[in-house]
């Protein structure tokens, strides 16, 4: 497609460069929160500079995303999604401005990709502004909006279990372990939320989220490891394996993926 040609060389050329998931459009932290009060939404991503939405070509190799970065398994039957991380320590990205709030998010979930009706979805959000930093847990339910959990305590080398459980294509659970304070925090999502789940994929994401409309400034988060990436379908377990790979590309490409086993590593570029 001409958006390829036009933005990767001929080198890139080999890879598929289309991807379409729905992306949170989130709060990065309370003060974000405070000073727009725009809601956290999941949409869909267009390629960057364009109004065209990307579609996954659910090919199992590597494409890209202006703001998704990871490892997507695609099929049927998709009900259960966990994964653990590191919480990473922040680093303010080459010529970052020190008065600017840079961010990203990583997350575990159910849809969003190759589904446009429903994502369910839970993770950590990330942001550093000169040198301060901050992190907050979250969970959502497209079309419903993203929300914080108020009562779980995030620190830089906590290491952090998502899980998400949807127990009907209308139903289901979020949750969020702190492993290394044993703080545990779950939201359940009752029937009626405005959306049913496909079930068709599962996910382990770094995100670059959008906040008014347009993506955050992204963090350099060094490094983010899903370990114990597993996902159920049918009864049966599945690690990420065989999972579609996605990167990130705005002006350039900004990170890094791969899998191995049931580890999901996503590097800054």
């Amino acid at each position: 497609m001409n958006f390829a040609i036009a933005i990767f060389s001929a080198t890139l050329l080999a890879t598929s460069i289309i991807a379409s998931p729905l992306t949170s459009r989130r709060q990065a932290d309370g003060e974000i929160h405070r000073s727009t009060q725009a809601p956290r939404r999941t949409v869909r991503p267009h390629n960057p500079g364009t109004s065209e939405v990307l579609y996954l070509n659910q090919v199992p190799q590597e494409t890209y995303s202006s703001n998704w970065a990871g490892a997507v398994l695609s099929g049927t039957g998709y009900t259960w999604v966990s994964g653990e991380i590191t919480v990473p320590i922040l680093q303010l990205p080459s010529g970052a401005n020190s008065y600017t709030n840079y961010c990203a998010s990583a997350w575990v979930g159910i849809d969003g990709d190759t589904c446009s009706t429903a994502i369910l979805q839970t993770g950590i959000d990330f942001c550093i502004q000169g040198g301060s930093t901050s992190y907050s847990a979250w969970y959502e339910w497209y079309p419903d909006y993203a929300h914080d959990f108020s009562n779980i305590q995030i620190s830089a080398g906590n290491v952090i279990k998502m899980t998400v459980n949807a127990t009907s294509r209308s139903s289901g659970s979020a949750t969020v372990d702190n492993l290394s304070t044993g703080a545990s925090v779950t939201h359940i999502f009752r029937n009626g939320i405005g959306g049913d789940l496909c079930e068709f994929n599962a996910e382990w994401i770094v995100e670059d989220f959008s906040v008014n409309n347009a993506l955050a400034p992204f963090a350099n988060f060094g490094t983010v490891v899903f370990s114990n990436a597993v996902a159920s379908r049918g009864g049966d377990t599945y690690g990420p394996s065989s999972a579609t790979i996605m990167d990130i590309y705005q002006d350039r490409i900004l990170t890094s993926s791969s899998v191995t086993g049931n580890t999901v590593t996503i590097s800054y570029m």
